[in-house]
């Protein structure tokens, strides 16, 4: 009996999902464009976005150039979004800005379609031209509107896309390191410190550097060694002037030590 009831269920639930389906299929086709932009509006509240998007996209050539134009395509960029298709949504956010420039909604329209691309931006190892994107969208975002009330939001997203595009770089002169490319990684940390000389492992850089040169003059033919030597004591005395207090200074006085001694070997 209990399975019957429960086959019964199953099969009601079925035909109203084909007749549902079969009305939406009618709706597609239905040349009635004000009930169409009606339906999809409903679907749209109804956080069916997907369905509101096929309508909107539908009737999109039709709406254009009337006053229902503008918030149709305002949700139409949101639908995107919302179904996650960041890449479309970037773009049709924009093209909102493009075509209703002083809409009430512009401003939102502008910022969203930098959380966009931001939500593109892949994880720090793999290749960071979306990251870039969104961070250079986001700025030019914060300078068209200095006093909008998304700005903490808006310099959250560039200081995470920031931390994440400083992270890949530390990588990668990390690995030059790890290989003794030693000139090379001197390069990239410096690269490194120059982008980002507020980070928090400034400090860490710094003595990458410091490390990086005493290792590089270390392998060096003779007659190189005593002015990559010295550099490593610059090195130091810029990471001692800056950081004087960081955690790392014992570990750079022994690298400047050593530098030392290997010029003192050389002068002897």
């Amino acid at each position: 009996m209990r399975t019957r009831l429960l086959q019964l269920i199953f099969l009601g639930f079925g035909m109203l999902m084909l007749n549902a389906c079969s009305k939406y299929e009618k709706l597609l086709k239905s040349n009635d464009i004000n009930y169409k932009l009606t339906k999809a509006n409903e679907y749209f509240d109804k956080k069916q976005y997907q369905r509101a998007n096929e309508l909107y996209q539908g009737i999109l050539p039709m709406v254009k150039g009337t006053r229902n134009f503008e918030p149709m395509y305002y949700r139409y960029a949101w639908s995107y979004y919302n179904m996650k298709d960041y890449l479309s949504a970037s773009y049709h956010f924009k093209n909102f800005v493009d075509f209703f420039p002083t809409s009430k909604d512009a401003e939102e329209c502008l910022f969203m379609q930098s959380v966009s691309l931001y939500k593109m931006s892949p994880k720090y190892s793999l290749e960071q031209t979306n990251t870039i994107k969104a961070v250079e969208s986001m700025q030019a975002y914060i300078n068209m509107y200095p006093a909008s009330k998304r700005l903490p939001e808006a310099n959250k997203y560039i200081d995470e896309a920031r931390r994440k595009l400083e992270r890949k770089e530390a990588e990668a002169a990390h690995l030059y390191y790890k290989i003794s490319q030693y000139k090379a990684a001197v390069v990239a940390y410096e690269s490194v410190l120059r982008n980002y000389p507020e980070s928090a492992n400034a400090d860490y850089y710094q003595l990458m550097i410091i490390k990086s040169n005493y290792y590089y003059a270390r392998q060096s033919v003779d007659e190189k060694q005593e002015e990559r030597y010295a550099g490593t004591i610059s090195a130091f005395n810029d990471f001692k002037e800056e950081y004087p207090n960081s955690k790392y200074l014992r570990e750079a006085e022994g690298m400047h030590e050593r530098a030392e001694n290997g010029l003192k070997k050389i002068h002897k």
